[in-house]
């Protein structure tokens, strides 16, 4: 399996699969998923892919793809333990229903933290599903302190 940047003709299936993701999201919070997101999405990813803080990588499925997921690097203020103040978020890992439990969702995630270490980033946070929590956790992630989250 082969672990490639997105380009912008994967825009479409990459929405796709965010859609996945949103389901299992809405699943796991006993709540309905959000609806018209997909336009702007597909809009940020356009005008994103080929930023150098943003990676969307990508796994070739027989029909259409596979698997994705996304690395950003943000900037913060310096401080303990973050002398620069960049930190890494990944979200949208997602995984095609078919292609589960082949090894994409770990191989996206090395080359991603590949990345990261590429560019001196030693803080990476992300928010996970019920599925995806074992993989990250094997992974060496942690909650070193609960998550809090406002939404208006």
């Amino acid at each position: 399996m082969t672990v490639r940047p997105a380009t912008r003709a994967d825009i479409p299936e990459l929405v796709r699969l965010r859609e996945v993701l949103a389901d299992r999201m809405a699943e796991d919070a006993g709540a309905p998923a959000d609806d018209d997101w997909q336009e702007p999405y597909a809009k940020s990813l356009h005008e994103r892919l080929g930023d150098p803080d943003v990676a969307v990588l990508v796994i070739d499925g027989d029909d259409g793809l596979a698997a994705c997921g996304i690395g950003f690097i943000f900037q913060r203020f310096p401080g303990p333990g973050r002398w620069d103040g960049r930190f890494g978020y990944i979200l949208g890992m997602a995984t095609d229903p078919r292609h589960r439990r082949q090894g994409h969702g770990r191989a996206i995630m090395d080359a991603l933290m590949s990345w990261y270490r590429d560019n001196d980033i030693t803080r990476v946070d992300l928010h996970a599903t019920s599925d995806g929590e074992p993989l990250y956790r094997s992974m060496g992630f942690t909650q070193p302190y609960p998550a809090l989250t406002w939404l208006a």
